[in-house]
This record gives C-alpha cells, structure tokens and sequence, in this order.
C-alpha cells in the first residue's frame, strides 16, 4: 500500500472546483468563446481576419442567394397558382378587401420602420472588428455572385 504525505500548505489553500455546477451557472456565450473574447483585432492579424471574414462571407452569401431563389420561386408559383385558379372561377377576390389590407401593412412598416437603428453593441461590434467586418461584406457579395 502506497501511503501518502501529509499535505502541505500549499495543498491546504487550494479549493475544489466542481465543473459542472460552474459551467451550469455560465451563459452559452462564455461557454464557447470563454471568459473574455474581446475583438478579433486582438487575437488575429489581418490577413486572417480578412479570411476568416470573407470565407464566412462567402458561404453566408451563396446559401443566402439559394435560399432567396427558392423562396422567390415559391411565392411567385404560389401567386401564378392563385391567379390561375381566380382566372378559371375556383376562386373570387375581393379586391377592395385587399387593397385595404395592403394599405393597413404599408402604414405598419412605416411605423415601424421609422425608429429602426442599429443598438450600440452592433456599432461597437462593428467598429472593433472592422478589418473582419470588411472581409464579411466582400465575402458575401461574391458568394451572393456565385
């Protein structure tokens, strides 16, 4: 049997950490990130912010693009249908009820759209990470392009 030596003082000021209930009381973010994430200037230089942002750029544009093809084809098939189908009798439109309803949603999205401004945390966001931010937007047009 192995016996071991009587701790020292050194050992006696360390305290147990339980993991789990620490990482339980952490948000998703800190999890991910860790304790301080600060900007990508920091950590990187900026030949791999520019990567890093034009790759994921690039990626968010093309599924961007692929994804607005198929939406655009689905509501324009939908609106083909429903003029085929008021065109042939299975159905009646009341327009007057639906220009009535279009004018009620353009005066909601000018009210809504009035006070729309980006919060503080985005500017902050986009002005410490610039360089990555710049890399982002020219990724995503060419992905939007390809």
């Amino acid at each position: 049997q192995k016996t071991r030596a009587p701790p020292t003082k050194k050992e006696d000021s360390c305290e147990v950490l339980d993991l789990a209930e620490y990482t339980k009381n952490q948000p998703w973010w800190r999890k991910l990130f860790g304790r301080s994430s600060g900007s990508s200037a920091e950590k990187y230089n900026v030949a791999t912010q520019l990567v890093i942002g034009g790759v994921t750029g690039w990626c968010t544009g093309f599924i961007f693009q692929k994804v607005g093809k198929l939406a655009a084809t689905a509501v324009g098939g939908g609106f083909f249908l429903l003029q085929i189908a008021n065109h042939t009798g299975y159905i009646k439109v009341d327009w007057k009820l639906v220009e009535q309803d279009v004018s009620k949603a353009k005066e909601q999205l000018k009210f809504h759209s009035s006070g729309s401004k980006l919060s503080p945390e985005v500017i902050t966001f986009l002005k410490k990470n610039i360089i990555l931010t710049g890399g982002f937007a020219g990724g995503f047009l060419l992905g939007m392009s390809s």
